[in-house]
């Protein structure tokens, strides 16, 4: 099952970091940036949940697993915005960026060997 894959594990956990940080974000910011870095991360989850549904497709499967990068990339740029318009500290923000790498490394490595995930 994809919700034991160690990306969607560690991208899940992240996710709900985000959700749990940007609860005291201001609210002008709920229908901008609050809402653009829950989207993002939890994205990742989402396309690697949807890439494992089809991993029988390889390149679909890596397809997926792409978009789930280029989230996890775009969650990296809201925790930049996050740090500069100071509604996270400095620490918040290297924590969360270091999962984003782990995800990413782990993605990476996904991307670079399907075929050990994907069915024959």
């Amino acid at each position: 099952m994809y919700n034991q894959l160690t990306a969607y594990k560690t991208a899940f956990s992240l996710a709900m970091e985000v959700f749990e940080m940007t609860k005291e974000f201001p609210k002008e910011e709920r229908y901008s940036l609050t809402d653009q870095i829950r989207r993002s991360s939890r994205s990742v989850c989402a396309n690697i949940a949807e890439g494992y549904r089809k991993r029988r497709y390889v390149k679909h499967f890596v397809a997926k697993l792409t978009d789930a990068d280029m989230e996890n990339t775009e969650t990296q740029v809201w925790l930049k915005f996050s740090l500069e318009c100071q509604y996270i500290k400095e620490e918040t923000k290297v924590e969360l960026y270091n999962k984003t790498v782990e995800v990413g490394k782990l993605l990476g490595y996904m991307i670079n060997n399907p075929k050990k995930f994907c069915s024959k």
